[in-house]
């Protein structure tokens, strides 16, 4: 299978900066021929081929909104994500439902919606940009999210096969972009992260793995627990300390 971004419409959220620049500047720079830049508050662009979009993944009728404005999308990229410094998952339950609101059920509401305008367009693909914090006992409402969005999309994938969606899930550790100025840490440039993405999209992979921790830590899955999460307890303590 196939995915070129030649001649294909594409929406990315959280599209403002960061990483979600990134997908809307190399998506044109691989053959798109337009791409919705959607977020809560749209910026202004300067090349025609992008079109700023409302979305706000906690406001139900503004993704509903967005479908109908493009409904000619055939690459939906779900990267709009929150990760609050104060987060802990031993919080209150209402902390953890605004981080769930936004990272697992607004990317749920905005994957429902866009399914039927991707199978109307012959199937097209999402590409959803996950964590390896999924996979890491980190004690955050986002590793959890992100936990419970990895299942998702595995799931989703077995769901939309019948109408041709190709379903790509990204995972990947700390990121130079705002939300990981916290950390003092190696991170991958978003510019790197976002070619392996469109390269494995292209590829036809089901995940794309975009840095070596990543690979390593996917790797080490398979092994008793006993041995597993003492060692992702030593890989945690050397981030956050």
């Amino acid at each position: 299978m196939n995915q070129s971004l030649t001649g294909r419409t594409v929406l990315v959220t959280g599209a403002n900066g960061g990483l979600g620049e990134q997908f809307v500047q190399q998506a044109l720079e691989r053959g798109a021929t337009k791409v919705y830049a959607a977020a809560r508050s749209p910026r202004e662009w300067s090349d025609p081929r992008i079109e700023p979009l409302h979305l706000d993944l906690t406001d139900a009728a503004s993704i509903d909104a967005a479908a109908v404005v493009a409904s000619d999308v055939d690459l939906l990229v779900n990267n709009a994500a929150i990760a609050p410094a104060d987060d802990d998952i031993s919080g209150s339950t209402d902390a953890l439902r605004v981080i769930f609101e936004t990272n697992f059920f607004g990317t749920m509401r905005v994957t429902t919606a866009f399914a039927p305008v991707l199978a109307a367009q012959g199937g097209g693909a999402i590409l959803t940009i996950l964590s390896s914090a999924a996979w890491v006992s980190m004690p955050t409402a986002y590793a959890a999210s992100k936990a419970a969005l990895w299942s998702a999309t595995n799931g989703l994938r077995n769901a939309l096969r019948g109408q041709g969606t190709h379903v790509v899930g990204l995972l990947v550790g700390m990121i130079d972009t705002p939300m990981a100025t916290r950390f003092d840490t190696p991170k991958s440039t978003p510019a790197s992260v976002v070619t392996q993405a469109y390269d494995g999209l292209a590829a036809g992979d089901l995940e794309v793995l975009a840095d070596d921790m990543t690979r390593q830590l996917k790797s080490q899955l398979g092994t008793p627990a006993e041995q597993l999460y003492p060692w992702l307890d030593e890989q945690i303590a050397a981030l956050i300390d």
